[in-house]
């Protein structure tokens, strides 16, 4: 039985509260994600009905292997959404599933562009740190300011 599968008939008028663990499949993540789950879904939510709206608020947690955008080594970050909120606008009555919307919004807390550096799991430096910086980069200015910003750079490239 799906958790987050809700019969709006029997929604109580102080709510319900639902709360427990989902294995990492519940992501639906594929092997070539650069994100994996690396440990269940931990979910404590309250679900009301306000008019035209269901409200979700509580808490989601869980752990994802990221690959750093810079290093390319995999470090943990732990997503906790300790002071969730969402309102979905309720269409139809009956049985709601709000799968999807726990699902993106735990994967969209995720970073854009990973570092390791940022890993709030086991706290690291980059191995790459340094290595790419612009200062060290052919078309750098050599005094900072004198250029004409990226205009000039470009200049620099047709000659």
């Amino acid at each position: 039985m799906n958790p987050f599968q809700i019969d709006l008939r029997h929604l109580p008028a102080d709510g319900k509260q639902i709360a427990g663990i989902l294995p990492p499949s519940f992501f639906d993540l594929s092997p070539t994600d650069t994100a994996r789950a690396e440990s269940p879904v931990a979910y404590d939510l309250l679900i009301l009905r306000d008019a035209e709206d269901l409200v979700v608020t509580g808490s989601l947690r869980a752990e994802f292997s990221l690959e750093c955008g810079r290093c390319l080594e995999r470090f943990l970050q732990c997503i906790d959404l300790a002071d969730y909120q969402a309102e979905v606008p309720i269409e139809k009555e009956g049985t709601m599933d709000l799968t999807d919307l726990v699902r993106e919004d735990i994967l969209l807390a995720l970073p854009n562009f990973p570092r390791c550096e940022d890993g709030n799991v086991d706290l690291r430096d980059c191995p790459a740190e340094g290595r790419f910086d612009t200062a060290e980069s052919p078309l750098a200015p050599e005094t900072p300011g004198a250029d004409g910003g990226i205009w000039n750079a470009l200049d620099q490239l047709k000659n």
